[in-house]
């Protein structure tokens, strides 16, 4: 499977896990399993519905945000630059979405005001919004030095998400993506990244600590529930059934959980079903930039 493919399987699986996820999205794991009682108490369909009233196949501002800056890269040729970031998604902004985090608002109001497309460092600000886009990023620069791909990561992040815990996790994200588009395998990469993850920071340790339910919009709760379920759960549907069923920030979950599950395990593990119940123009949309990305 080409690292191609897998770009393409990786876009894909970020929309879907975003779109099964929104349907849960704030429920906790006990009144999930009470609304979907009829079907053993799992949600595991791309239905629509949730707190946003989605119909079905539809996403929310995690796809519609990776597509915003994926959209500004492919414009500068490629390049991740501040100020382009940085308009794309006050663009987005203005487009109205159904959903936009209160970090992202604060912080690009921000940008409208100053003009710089660098918000100010922040303890508070290790929310999961910066994390959840950064796929586009990790894209446009495979085959790039590592450093280059952090540094790419955090232009993008600090247009909204000024933070150490908040940087760790995007540059985690985008470097494990490519190392999954080079065909390495799960342990692979549980030895060579999410193992150095744990040990520079402590607090996304994932394995010591109890399955992590509800997880909130915090970064490092968002990361202990897609790795517990990426490295618990056997393939591509299960994990995403497994993470968003925890509740909480749900379609989040599922959109990071999607995107390392799909460059992981390739376009065909993704469900025949649930891509037929995504969006078409999101789906061709995610399909596409993937592809224009990696090049």
């Amino acid at each position: 499977m080409n690292p191609r493919s897998r770009a393409e399987a990786a876009y894909l699986g970020l929309a879907l896990g975003d779109a099964l996820g929104a349907t849960v999205e704030f429920m906790t794991p006990r009144e999930i399993a009470h609304q979907y009682a009829q079907q053993s108490g799992v949600h595991r369909e791309i239905i629509g519905g949730g707190w946003l009233k989605l119909r079905p196949g539809h996403v929310t501002d995690d796809t519609g945000m990776a597509l915003a800056l994926g959209e500004s890269i492919l414009a500068n040729d490629g390049r991740v630059e501040p100020l382009a970031c940085a308009q794309a998604f006050d663009a987005w902004m203005r487009s109205k979405p159904i959903d936009i985090g209160n970090t992202v608002r604060r912080n690009l109001l921000l940008f409208r005001r100053s003009g710089c497309a660098e918000a100010p460092p922040s303890e508070y600000d290790a929310g999961n919004g910066a994390a959840m886009r950064v796929l586009p990023v990790a894209l446009a620069t495979f085959g790039c030095p590592e450093a280059e791909v952090i540094a790419a990561c955090r232009v993008q992040a600090h247009v909204t998400h000024h933070n150490a815990m908040s940087d760790a996790a995007c540059e985690f994200l985008a470097l494990t993506v490519q190392d999954f588009l080079r065909g390495e395998s799960l342990q692979q990469v549980f030895r060579q990244r999410i193992q150095p993850l744990v040990d520079a920071h402590p607090a996304f340790a994932f394995r010591q600590r109890a399955r992590r339910e509800n997880p909130g919009g915090w970064v490092v709760e968002t990361m202990q529930a897609v790795l517990q379920a990426l490295v618990d759960v056997d393939g591509f549907e299960n994990c995403l059934v497994d993470v968003v069923n925890r509740g909480g920030d749900a379609d989040t979950t599922g959109a990071i959980a999607g995107m390392l599950a799909g460059a992981l395990h390739g376009l065909p593990a993704l469900p025949p079903r649930w891509l037929k119940a995504l969006d078409p123009a999101v789906r061709a949309a995610c399909a596409g930039q993937a592809r224009a990305l990696i090049g």
